[in-house]
């Protein structure tokens, strides 16, 4: 037991599992992936009696480099334009804390509703230090002004961000079974931790770990065994696939689909330029491809 992962990975850091999610942090944008998030924000918040906080983001970074222009004169034009994206953008989200909120009252949750001026992903990664877990869409543009043109926000944001992050598409899914990503790497024990010490959809779901591996059959048993030891001390009845693959994201994105899993649990590795995100190839893969929810973290 001594080389297990899950062993060794800052187990000291985690308190036992229980009542661990008070604040919930729901990225707010103008995607269609929102209205499914806050629907996962509800159903977590609902469980464990926790708060909801709405967060939408003036983009400022990109209001200022869409109004710059080039060439004498323009500089009072760049301004004028820089300050009606910026009114544009603010109101953009008003509309969204408007909604949010009118939501959460209609529910009769704990809720409370925030506009900040910034770079999103500065933004949000700073908020998450007084938060227990971020939800937000698949595809966040937090370019309000100009919703079709795409960030980097969500790869920064669960690379540096103090808690994890659950990824959503744009349908809500009551969440019944859950498959972990585990191949023995210290980001996807510590992802595995987090995920049994918050247990944001309970422990009535089904939980099931896959290791997709490139030849060594017993090894990839041992391993699984030492996390279903793990997770049996939660009360985690485990079932586990040891799987050969050469394309960890590709099997494991399969497999959730024939599976019907609800939500994949993986961790993200900060070792891929892939995209120019600052997660791994296999995470970044699964993103791409997994049209199940996702459970990350660094």
């Amino acid at each position: 037991m001594g080389n297990c992962p899950i062993e060794r990975c800052c187990r000291e850091d985690f308190p036992d599992s229980g009542d661990m999610i008070k604040r919930i942090l729901v990225a707010l944008d103008v995607d269609t992936d929102t209205p499914a998030a806050i629907q996962y924000a509800e159903n977590i918040a609902k469980r464990y009696d926790a708060e909801v906080v709405g967060l939408a983001v003036v983009d400022t970074g990109n209001i200022d480099s869409g109004a710059r222009g080039g060439g004498i004169g323009s500089m009072y034009y760049a301004e004028k334009l820089r300050e009606n994206l910026t009114e544009e953008t603010r109101e953009k989200a008003r509309a969204l804390i408007q909604k949010f909120e009118a939501a959460f009252d209609q529910r009769g949750l704990d809720h409370s509703e925030t506009v900040k001026e910034g770079v999103p992903f500065r933004r949000i990664v700073e908020d998450m230090k007084y938060h227990d877990l971020l939800v937000v869409g698949r595809e966040p543009h937090f370019f309000y002004g100009h919703p079709e043109q795409k960030t980097k926000t969500l790869g920064r944001v669960v690379k540096e961000t103090t808690a994890p992050t659950v990824v959503v598409g744009n349908q809500f899914t009551s969440v019944r079974r859950v498959l972990i990503a585990f191949d023995g790497s210290s980001a996807s024990a510590r992802t595995a931790q987090y995920y049994l010490h918050l247990l944001p959809f309970g422990k009535e779901v089904g939980v099931e770990a896959i290791h997709v591996h490139q030849g060594n059959d017993r090894e990839s048993e041992l391993l699984l065994a030492m996390f279903e030891k793990y997770c049996s001390r939660h009360a985690i009845e485990l079932r586990t696939t040891s799987m050969r693959g050469e394309d960890p994201g590709a099997a494991i994105s399969n497999h959730a689909q024939e599976t019907d899993a609800d939500i994949v649990v993986a961790g993200a590795h900060s070792v891929s330029k892939i995209k120019e995100w600052a997660i791994g190839s296999t995470t970044s893969k699964l993103l791409e491809t997994c049209p199940t929810p996702m459970f990350l973290y660094h």
